[in-house]
């Protein structure tokens, strides 16, 4: 889709709530995502963002502005002005609230908080919502919330005991969880201690990919070699070498990029993947996921 930017107002110096406007848009639930192709200087970069509303004729998305920025949030916050036309792919859930849960425990930090902020226009829906955020932008958060909400902000996770919040919900709460990897993996860790299911736990990562030491891929299938660069993922490595493999969230979370290692060892920071996967070596998710070894070779 190409749709143009209606909107772009500040919501705090490192964040901005864009308004993307365009004709007969596919409809977008809660939990919803966009992947918008930013121009760069020498690619198109692909970001993807949670739909924070859906109005008619329109989709609302937060950005923050983040520190050694890739191209895609900081060309949006430095760049982007009322009236550029974006290439949109359509919407994707894979973060939609169950249904079939009586109540709805949500946790968020930072940026995370958005898909909820969708949740919070579902009519009726029991929900509890605790907010982490750095104090200097607590207002800034305060305001995104609709007015009675059930949300608590905290701005120190070291006081947020969320074992004691886990350890007194009630048997039929879902717990659904969005943010930092960091945050995530303490939200997780503190539900699996207390005996909650992993069919009761819905995750969505906010942290997407991240840099490290740079390795080499070889595609045993098409017998080509990918150089992968310090600052990109493997999916943006073999994008802009002209590959297009299966991919939707570019979070770690919905296990459409899943791809066979045939030699190597990865190095996971998905949340698709169980355990005994990662051990095995054999899978990758390549949107976020990176390389112990120098090279791998993959089954693509």
């Amino acid at each position: 889709m190409k749709l143009a930017i209606a909107a772009i107002e500040i919501l705090s110096p490192g964040l901005k709530r864009f308004t993307l406007a365009g004709a007969e848009l596919p409809w977008a639930g809660p939990g919803s995502h966009l992947v918008l192709q930013i121009p760069g200087p020498a690619r198109v970069w692909k970001n993807a963002y949670s739909l924070t509303a859906a109005p008619n004729g329109a989709y609302r998305i937060i950005v923050r502005r983040v520190g050694h920025s890739r191209g895609g949030s900081a060309w949006l916050h430095d760049h982007a002005s009322l009236g550029d036309v974006l290439e949109v792919e359509a919407p994707q859930n894979f973060f939609n609230p169950p249904r079939s849960a009586k109540r709805h425990l949500l946790l968020s930090a930072g940026i995370g908080i958005t898909p909820f902020l969708a949740y919070l226009q579902i009519p009726g829906l029991a929900y509890e919502l605790h907010h982490c955020c750095k104090p200097e932008e607590a207002d800034a958060f305060q305001a995104l919330l609709p007015p009675g909400a059930n949300a608590v902000l905290h701005t120190s996770r070291d006081a947020f005991n969320l074992h004691e919040l886990m350890a007194k919900q009630k048997l039929d709460t879902h717990l659904s969880v969005c943010g930092p990897d960091s945050f995530m993996n303490i939200a997780v860790t503190a539900a699996k201690s207390l005996g909650w299911p992993m069919a009761k736990i819905h995750l969505e990562s906010f942290g997407g990919a991240t840099g490290g030491k740079p390795f080499s891929v070889r595609l045993e299938r098409s017998g080509i070699a990918v150089d992968v660069g310090p600052e990109e993922s493997l999916l943006d490595a073999l994008e802009a070498a002209g590959l297009t493999p299966s991919c939707l969230c570019r979070g770690g979370a919905c296990g459409e990029c899943r791809m066979g290692v045939l030699s190597g060892t990865p190095e996971h920071h998905d949340h698709y993947l169980s355990d005994a996967e990662k051990a095995s070596g054999k899978f990758m998710m390549i949107c976020v996921s990176r390389a112990v070894t120098p090279e791998l070779v993959l089954d693509f």
